[in-house]
């Protein structure tokens, strides 16, 4: 099958290697040192699943209409991807695998003649060097598109993908998305202070503003009507128990997520763009929990005391020490 993936990062460049792996005739958009890179080497993966080399079609572009395409930017940039490469997406099943809530919206408003998919990646991946994808920490990934049933793009698109790699068409995307902004909230304390996830849930005092944080998410995603999909382990009623707890005893959640996230050290997508000198998605993690509270008259101190530090030390390019990133207020 013709697939072409737009953003070989951490997520796509893992589905792009083990589609290729499958046999697949798969095509990547890449930039700068990342496109050199996998134009002369190839796209390396090693990690959780296994070790392969993809020798690849890559390009700034797509160079072809594929069959089936997986949109794998950062959030903030999946609106100018679809556009830069809108001649070859009409007519096709176009699967936006995105982090935050935007996704399926940012797509119906730049595609008219595809099939939108929503995507969820569960599993770690880490892009730190040019043209290589490390996998840390096995993951499902979750496919969908509204508030029902998956339509039949959602389920023949997880059957590809599922043929390589742990995958789900369900139900309640909009709940699913919600459950993965709750494990996202992992994300920001690491690009604060430049320590690995597992460091930051592991620290009494950061663990307890990543708690906060989390808790914030599944307050405001109840206060707006949210019913949380099941998502690795994480459902509804979970969720909501999480919510009411003090931090203390709501730090075990953080605590299993750490845990299952293995020994090797998880930095996290907002750190890796840090390191990588790119804007982060903080706007679309954290910055979509103050939103969603914003919409319906409350306020999300935690998440927003986040957003602020971040975009003054995207500003400075420092890192908070242990102590200030601990002083962030909670409630």
């Amino acid at each position: 099958m013709r697939i072409g993936i737009i953003g070989a990062g951490a997520i796509g460049g893992t589905i792009a290697a083990l589609l290729d792996r499958a046999g697949h005739e798969v095509s990547v958009t890449a930039r700068g040192e990342g496109l050199a890179a996998i134009r002369r080497h190839g796209l390396r993966l090693d990690g959780a699943w296994g070790e392969h080399v993809a020798r690849l079609r890559a390009s700034e572009r797509l160079e072809a209409t594929p069959e089936l395409a997986f949109v794998c930017t950062k959030a903030q940039d999946a609106a100018s991807a679809l556009r830069d490469n809108l001649e070859h997406l009409g007519g096709i099943t176009v699967v936006m695998v995105q982090n935050g809530l935007e996704a399926l919206e940012t797509a119906s408003g730049v595609l008219s003649r595809s099939e939108p998919v929503g995507g969820l990646a569960l599993y770690a991946a880490q892009h730190v060097e040019p043209g290589r994808v490390t996998v840390t920490a096995r993951g499902s990934t979750y496919l969908g598109d509204g508030p029902g049933d998956p339509t039949d793009a959602a389920r023949r698109a997880a059957a590809v993908l599922g043929a390589v790699m742990p995958t789900v068409a369900t139900r309640n995307f909009l709940g699913a998305q919600w459950s993965k902004l709750v494990v996202n909230m992992v994300n920001a304390m690491p690009a604060l202070t430049g320590l690995s996830v597992q460091e930051t849930i592991r620290d009494r005092r950061l663990g307890r503003v990543v708690t906060a944080s989390m808790r914030e998410t599944v307050r405001t995603g109840s206060a707006c009507g949210v019913r949380f999909g099941r998502v690795q382990g994480l459902g509804d009623g979970l969720l909501r128990v999480f919510s009411a707890m003090p931090l203390r005893a709501g730090r075990a959640l953080p605590l299993l997520m750490a845990r299952r996230m293995g020994s090797v050290p998880n930095l996290g997508s907002t750190l890796q763009s840090r390191r990588r000198g790119r804007a982060t998605e903080i706007d679309y993690l954290n910055g979509a929990v103050v939103r969603a509270a914003a919409a319906i008259g409350h306020d999300a101190p935690v998440n927003a005391a986040i957003v602020a530090a971040m975009h003054e030390l995207e500003r400075t390019g420092s890192y908070l020490t242990a102590d200030q990133a601990a002083a962030l207020p909670l409630r």
